[in-house]
């Protein structure tokens, strides 16, 4: 029996990422390395609503057995002006036909799939500053030039 009753998850914001071509590093020392750049897209929430800033990039790890681990960073700018810092890592993981058709930038339902993150958001703006005091999580799916990401504050 657990000590605590499981945390409530309160859907904060769904994010689309516009992303770039894919950057390929070659083999690292744990995977094959990629980096694929964050330049723009949209954030949609009753707290958080704005822009996805073009200046971040997911770095990413590939396996030898498929699994991706994500790591990602890049900035919000919200509907009146505040800027959000998003650090973001997580793990995509499927059944190797699936994600292969993910990789070939075929429309994958994401269900069909495990994309899930860890989410830390950071702001100095005054209006936001409860981002600074909360963990996130990341529900999402990788389309052939976007990211999509529900993020749920856990209360």
């Amino acid at each position: 029996m657990p000590f605590f009753d499981p945390p409530e998850l309160i859907h904060a914001f769904d994010l689309v990422g516009d992303l770039a071509p894919i950057i390929e590093m070659g083999e690292g020392r744990g995977g094959k390395r990629r980096i694929i750049p964050i330049i723009g897209g949209t954030v949609e929430g009753e707290r958080i609503r704005g822009e996805v800033m073009n200046l971040g990039a997911d770095w990413q790890t590939i396996f030898a057995d498929g699994l991706a681990q994500l790591d990602t960073r890049y900035g919000i700018r919200t509907h009146d002006g505040a800027v959000i810092e998003v650090l973001n890592f997580g793990l995509r993981h499927g059944p190797a036909e699936v994600m292969a058709r993910v990789a070939a930038g075929e429309d994958v339902d994401p269900r069909a799939y495990y994309m899930r993150t860890q989410c830390r958001l950071e702001t100095g703006d005054a209006r936001y500053a409860w981002v600074n005091r909360q963990l996130f999580i990341g529900i999402g799916g990788r389309r052939a030039s976007s990211v999509e990401i529900s993020f749920y504050e856990i209360a």
